[in-house]
């Protein structure tokens, strides 16, 4: 079966000027969504009593595309929406996302509604419809390049993580954590990160090498985990987030 390790979805995003004229020319949006679209009750049953709300494959994905295609050479910040689309909007992603797969949607920093969605026309001066004039092809290239950064990137990279999860048989004040080994024929080991728990983003790197389990002398409780894996080139892969096993 295909190892899928993302979805995205480009929708509105030809232009970087606002409906009042500013310009962000050097930002794209990318919406990720929290609790997991297709989550079972059992698995939000795990969440509620783990916590996770913040760490679906999708909001791994975000985090990820984050890191490899925020650089000189895309030229981009990418601001990373912590919903599943804009306000009570969708697009195509979503039917990915009840399938079960990581997706998130890029798009527009700012919106102009006159230019998607309209029949082309003037009103009161007003021109509206989404028209080539209304597109800044800079700004398209540059979110291009984002696209690329990230699809080359996890092309290239090693597979997420599977079965990972925290050892939760004794209770301790440290944690330790097992994965699966990957079958990436260049697989170099694997990387486990940490963060408060009211980080928004991984802040700590702990590299561990090719083992298929650890322990970290930090506690459960405090903090949130995840690991990835390495390959010999150092590309990385997306984090996976444990989820809890009691042997």
């Amino acid at each position: 079966a295909a190892d899928v390790q993302g979805m995205f979805s480009n929708d509105i995003i030809g232009s970087s000027v606002a409906d009042d004229g500013t310009r962000d020319p050097r930002t794209v949006r990318l919406f990720a969504e929290g609790v997991p679209t297709a989550e079972t009750p059992a698995e939000a049953t795990v969440r509620q009593s783990v916590g996770g709300e913040n760490d679906s494959p999708s909001r791994q994905l975000a985090r990820f595309v984050q890191d490899v295609a925020e650089n000189d050479a895309t030229g981009m910040d990418i601001r990373i929406i912590y919903r599943r689309d804009r306000y009570l909007r969708g697009s195509d992603h979503i039917s990915y996302l009840q399938q079960g797969y990581p997706a998130a949607r890029f798009t527009e920093p700012n919106e102009d509604f006159r230019h998607q969605h309209q029949d082309v026309r003037v009103e009161d001066g007003v021109q509206f419809g989404d028209l080539p004039e209304f597109c800044d092809f800079g700004f398209i290239t540059r979110v291009a390049k984002v696209n690329g950064a990230a699809l080359w990137s996890l092309a290239n990279g090693p597979g997420t993580p599977k079965g990972v999860n925290i050892l939760t048989a004794a209770l301790t004040n440290d944690t330790t954590l097992r994965w699966q080994r990957g079958t990436d024929p260049d697989l170099a080991g694997y990387e486990v990160v940490w963060r408060e728990t009211t980080a928004p983003e991984w802040t700590h790197v702990i590299p561990v090498g090719d083992v298929t389990t650890t322990t970290i002398d930090l506690s459960k409780d405090n903090v949130f985990f995840g690991v990835r894996a390495v390959d010999r080139d150092g590309l990385r892969s997306p984090v996976a987030f444990p989820t809890p096993a009691s042997s």
